[in-house]
């Protein structure tokens, strides 16, 4: 790297007009490539997927999409088969039917009893409206569709006999959380550059604070020009849109917060110009180098998933962390050479001398971290047992995990939707009928055969099979399961309808696909973490020269990941404590694709910190030979730095959650709780006391392994006694 600096310092100029232009071409390629993005929601070769697409293809609603339930309860005294009654309820479903261009199924139509409630009086409907204004499909999460039930209402109130109940009930209806209008990207960043301009201006008290947040202006533009690059070879969801603008806004500023504070550091070792920036960038930019590194090879595991929307979140975080290390490993350096100095004056400038003293405090490493990182060695049996035993348990918790889809009893417990359903039950009719679902049957001559094999399946309510459900020679086929298909009862009913159906009936629905989505992603899951473990070992031990570092610091980042999992079945599956702190009401579930992204994005940046510690620590125990005092001097060093670098992406991800889409806060939540984690439990507490622990092991590579990985061994060797003017610590690891 310091070769690489000394090149790039010769050609400042020619360094600044590149990138000058490529932030220009940046800002110029954004707006094409917010055009070139697609919003749909692709799963290309589930069969799910492919049947809920047929079904919209030659039918025009349903699918994916989850019916809204009007319910009916007649005057007392009428009932369905009172004279005229089952006109008025065809003419007032077909009202829906018109008003909505939606499918609908009642007992007005289908003379199925199974549509009357035991009493006689109350009778519901399935209503599956069409594409959303936008004219993108019905579907995603609860809560994300538009919500029809007034124009539902105001169709069937014109034909319902006087004295008539109506509600209109279904799991969208009971959905915990709405979508509030999507996320305002631009509000968002607008929130985490303030706080992150307030955690700079606390670091660095001077202009040099702004130097961070200027990289990562630079870096995102540029990144987008890449991502439009992208959009020529292949599709990339809008999920990058919001991913890389925040996401880039912390791992650049994490960065150039490493440099930078390097930088300081040389300089109050009396280094100045050119040469302060070439010893900077000989350890730090070595350490960006790896640390972007290892926030692609997390991301591997959704850039490589058959999911087009996990595809584009892990390609994004992967070109803004390649994009945000090579801004701040080329401009970064220019800046600090030229104007460093002058950006920092007011610290120097600060009379009797105390400007002097606060640059010369970065000579040396941070009290308040020095004095943790002792006490962190002194205590460190204690101090590994009690945090990894919470840890442990949480990761158990997180075993527990919930990724289907909601059911009614762990959604809200009042108003319309909630009366609509509880009418429902009162009558007799089983909650299955919230989640009915399609078959779409390729020849609709065998649909009547194919209906009555599914009405004889266990856990079936009723089949509708209705003749003007036919078209191109297809048939489609609603069904109406008596447990609600995402319940455990209900998804066993499901896989055994789907298993039982001959070949080409193709079964939809959001439960199925969800079913289908989570063997996708997660079933290859193990194999995809077994690489990234290979691949991040080798690494790590190229860059550490050890054995035990890098398996060290993968059990301890896969600790904190299940704890972060664990942390979030209690706060939004089992709910404890989410209302009255966050003002949502959870709704039994984590999210399908919650758990994965998390892993992806904090799997990465984790050991971002990660490789910003250890690689102090290694460069303090080769100057010194002591575990100890590496262990206090790589702390006390790197301690505030990780801590602003965590505070500044805790800021980014709480932004997110503040409004949007009800998934997204969820998201949201479990990277802030992810980052507050890995930053106190795991890097300030964990990474030294495990160092301590470890003693002269820690830096051991033998010289088969040295020539395998093509570094410079690493030979066991005696620990060198510490340091007489130090405070007296305890024995450290094996002698």
């Amino acid at each position: 790297m310091e070769r690489f600096s000394r090149t790039l310092l010769r050609r400042k100029r020619l360094v600044g007009l590149l990138v000058l232009l490529g932030l220009f071409l940046g800002l110029a390629a954004t707006p094409l490539t917010v055009s070139r993005i697609s919003e749909e929601y692709a799963y290309p070769g589930m069969e799910s997927f492919e049947a809920n697409q047929a079904v919209l293809e030659h039918y025009g609603s349903g699918g994916y999409q989850r019916p809204y339930v009007p319910v009916v309860v007649l005057p007392e005294g009428q009932t369905v088969d009172s004279p005229g009654t089952r006109e008025a309820l065809g003419r007032a479903f077909g009202g829906v039917a018109t008003d909505l261009e939606a499918r609908v199924a009642s007992y007005a139509d289908t003379g199925d009893r199974r549509f009357v409630g035991d009493d006689g009086r109350t009778t519901y409907a399935l209503v599956f409206t069409g594409p959303t204004p936008d004219g993108s499909p019905p579907g995603g999460g609860l809560g994300e569709v538009p919500d029809e039930t007034p124009q539902i209402i105001e169709a069937l109130q014109r034909e319902l006999p006087p004295g008539t109940t109506l509600r209109v009930t279904g799991l969208d209806t009971l959905a915990t959380g709405v979508d509030a209008g999507g996320l305002n990207v631009p509000l968002k960043i607008a929130v985490a550059a303030i706080a992150a301009v307030i955690v700079l201006l606390v670091v660095f008290r001077s202009a040099l604070a702004f130097v961070p947040l200027l990289i990562s202006t630079v870096a995102v533009p540029v990144a987008f020009l890449v991502l439009l690059a992208l959009t020529t070879v292949m599709e990339v969801h809008d999920s990058a849109l919001t991913t890389m603008p925040l996401l880039g806004l912390g791992i650049a500023i994490d960065y150039a917060l490493l440099l930078t504070i390097r930088w300081r550091e040389e300089q109050a070792h009396g280094h100045r110009g050119d040469e302060a920036v070439h010893r900077a960038m000989r350890t730090a930019g070595h350490s960006i180098v790896f640390s972007s590194g290892a926030v692609a090879i997390g991301l591997i595991t959704m850039a490589i998933l058959p999911i087009p929307f996990l595809r584009s979140l892990g390609i994004a975080g992967m070109i803004i962390a390649a994009v945000s290390a090579l801004i701040s490993l080329t401009l970064l350096p220019v800046i600090l050479a030229t104007t460093g100095r002058r950006l920092d004056r007011r610290r120097l400038e600060q009379g009797g001398g105390r400007g002097e003293r606060l640059i010369q405090r970065e000579a040396d490493a941070g009290r308040l971290w020095t004095a943790w990182s002792r006490l962190m060695v002194r205590f460190r049996r204690p101090t590994v047992l009690a945090t990894a035993s919470l840890l442990v348990v949480l990761s158990i918790i997180g075993l527990q995990i919930n990724l289907a889809l909601p059911v009614s009893e762990n959604l809200v417990k009042s108003g319309p939707g909630y009366e609509g359903l509880a009418a429902l039950t009162d009558a007799g009719v089983p909650t299955g009928v919230l989640s009915a679902f399609d078959v779409f049957v390729p020849d609709a001559a065998d649909a009547s055969t194919i209906a009555d094999q599914i009405r004889a399946t266990e856990g079936v309510h009723t089949v509708v099979d209705l003749l003007t459900w036919r078209e191109d020679g297809t048939a489609l086929l609603t069904v109406v399961p008596v447990q609600e298909s995402p319940s455990p009862a209900g998804a066993e009913a499901l896989t055994a309808l789907r298993d039982s159906l001959p070949d080409g009936v193709l079964v939809g629905g959001s439960a199925a696909q969800t079913a289908d989505y989570v063997a996708t992603t997660y079933g290859a899951f193990p194999y995809l973490l077994a690489l990234i473990f290979v691949v991040t070992f080798i690494m790590l031990a190229r860059a550490f020269r050890s054995l035990l570092l890098p398996l060290k610091a993968i059990v301890l980042n896969l600790l904190s990941l299940g704890a972060v999992i664990g942390a979030m079945v209690i706060l939004w599956q089992w709910g404890w404590g989410t209302e009255q702190a966050l003002g949502i009401q959870p709704n039994g579930t984590v999210g399908t694709f919650v758990p994965l992204t998390i892993f992806a994005f904090l799997y990465g940046l984790s050991m971002d910190y990660e490789v910003f510690i250890l690689a102090r620590m290694r460069e303090e125990y080769d100057r010194s030979g002591c575990t100890a005092e590496a262990v206090v001097q790589g702390v006390g060093r790197t301690g505030r730095l990780v801590t602003s670098a965590a505070l500044i992406l805790f800021f980014s991800f709480v932004s997110m959650a503040s409004g949007g889409e009800f998934d997204v806060a969820v998201f949201a939540t479990g990277m802030g709780l992810g980052i507050l984690l890995d930053a106190t439990l795991i890097r300030a507490i964990l990474v030294p006391a495990t160092v301590a622990m470890m003693g002269r092991w820690n830096w051991w590579l033998p010289v088969w392994a040295a020539r395998l990985l093509r570094v410079e061994p690493s030979p066991l060797r005696d620990e060198r006694p510490e340091s007489p003017a130090e405070p007296r610590l305890a024995s450290v690891g094996a002698r």
